[in-house]
């Protein structure tokens, strides 16, 4: 594999810059997708490139004969995703202009650690703001130009990413690549060569607000994905469940089902140690962005029935936790009976579990409901398990009309995001309301056990 050693000419440091225009990394590639009406201006993009680059891939048709150094892959995107070589990859619009300067100031950041998106600060193109703004809206990260026509990313972040051709790329990959918590930078580099066509622009658009009206970033093809990612923007609830969760857990945590890590954010300060146990490989990669300079979280990939639990006994573990995850476990006494085989006696076990089963509708299917509790199922699966049920209580009362509507009566698959942002406003004084009174039913348990003298240890 070639290195990427640039000759750049002395230049001025910009203010501000912690990188120097020396060779970073080992290698970078060049990915430039097109179509038949760019093939000509993209070949020439791609063969201005080859001296000072490892690896330059052409997506799409090539027009002429491509020079030595140029890879064409005719098929999809992905085909040229699986191609990419180099440690960094710099997207490029066809017909843009970069020199080994620009590709350097792109991927410093990413050789250093520091990100693993990389954008210019600035473009030469005013009607591109108001793009720019929605998509910094519906991504929600705060780089100024993330549709620029060049851009740099870590090349394992793409490949974990399910991509699709067109004009519309530059938006579905920021989309993507934010919702999966990947870091965002810009630096000071102003592309040139061809600008975007009106088409192009308006594609980028469509593409915008179609993951904002009707898509999530895995395209609605991961179950459950829209709820969690909904139930995710609703902070001042997910604060209230953090309140209720955090008195009850102990300094060494294992969070069984992790999710995106909404809730684990909620319970990480202040403790030792919490292991984010989560079965879902698109989950874990989130968690791992999302965690990656933190020394308490670790987030372990593995379903509850094949977790390597005596390798969890000796964490010397303090608390099991579960938040809304009881429910999607088949078998959930082999499950709890496999949490008590990691705790010693008196450790704790929180678990909060969708109540109710006359509100199981649309929404439980979609995202992998076997069941929804009452106080006696709960205290069943907990007592007969190795555990002594220590408080069992009602949360959210108000929360059933809504459910009831959405997930009975309308078989929706997932809760509207509009309802959850308006429930999320209401839920400070709904929180204080519930804490005032002791509800007689609610749209949820929590319920806390600590472990018994007989395990009846399963693993």
């Amino acid at each position: 594999m070639g290195q990427f050693i640039p000759s750049v000419p002395d230049e001025p440091r910009t203010p501000g810059l912690c990188y120097t225009l020396r060779p970073v990394l080992s290698s970078v590639s060049v990915l430039i997708a097109s179509d038949s009406s760019r093939a000509a201006t993209a070949l020439e993009s791609a063969s201005s490139l080859v001296p000072s680059v490892a690896q330059v891939v052409l997506s799409g048709p090539s027009g002429d004969a491509p020079p030595p150094g140029v890879e064409v892959v005719p098929g999809p995107l992905g085909a040229s995703v699986d191609r990419l070589r180099g440690e960094c990859t710099v997207l490029l619009d066809a017909g843009v202009s970069a020199s080994a300067a620009d590709l350097h100031l792109l991927c410093a950041p990413i050789a250093a650690g520091e990100a693993d998106v990389v954008v210019p600060s600035s473009i030469p193109e005013p009607r591109a703001r108001p793009l720019n703004a929605l998509a910094r809206s519906v991504a929600g990260i705060d780089v100024r130009h993330p549709l620029a026509p060049i851009r740099a990313v870590r090349t394992e972040a793409i490949r974990s990413l399910n991509l699709s051709s067109g004009p519309g790329l530059a938006a579905e990959l920021v989309v993507k690549l934010a919702a999966q918590a990947f870091r965002f930078k810009e630096v000071p580099v102003t592309p040139t060569g061809e600008r975007r066509r009106p088409g192009e622009w308006l594609a980028l658009g469509r593409t915008l607000l179609s993951y904002a009206l009707f898509l999530n970033d895995t395209d609605n093809s991961h179950p459950g994905y829209n709820t969690l990612a909904q139930m995710d923007q609703a902070p001042r609830y997910n604060a209230w469940l953090g309140r209720k969760l955090r008195p009850n857990l102990g300094q060494r945590v294992l969070e069984i089902g992790a999710g995106i890590g909404t809730i684990t954010r909620e319970i990480a300060p202040g403790r030792e140690r919490v292991i984010a146990l989560e079965a879902d490989p698109f989950y874990v990669q989130r968690l791992r962005n999302l965690f990656r300079d933190s020394e308490v979280v670790r987030p372990v990939h593995a379903p509850v029935e094949r977790t390597d639990w005596d390798s969890l006994a000796r964490e010397h573990l303090d608390t099991v936790m579960l938040s809304n995850v009881l429910e999607h476990i088949e078998d959930d006494a082999a499950a709890v009976r496999r949490f008590r085989s990691v705790l010693p006696e008196g450790g704790r076990l929180v678990i909060l579990v969708p109540a109710l089963p006359a509100l199981y509708g649309g929404i439980d299917e979609a995202i992998g409901h076997y069941r929804r509790y009452t106080p006696e199922t709960l205290r069943r699966v907990i007592e007969a398990n190795g555990f002594r049920l220590e408080s069992l209580e009602w949360l959210n009362l108000l929360g059933i009309p809504g459910w009831f509507l959405n997930s009975r009566l309308l078989r929706r698959r997932s809760v509207p995001g509009f309802q959850v942002r308006l429930y999320d406003r209401l839920s400070p004084l709904l929180a204080r309301l519930e804490s005032a009174f002791n509800l007689p039913v609610g749209m949820s348990l929590l319920a806390v056990a600590r472990a018994t003298s007989a395990p009846g240890v399963e693993r």
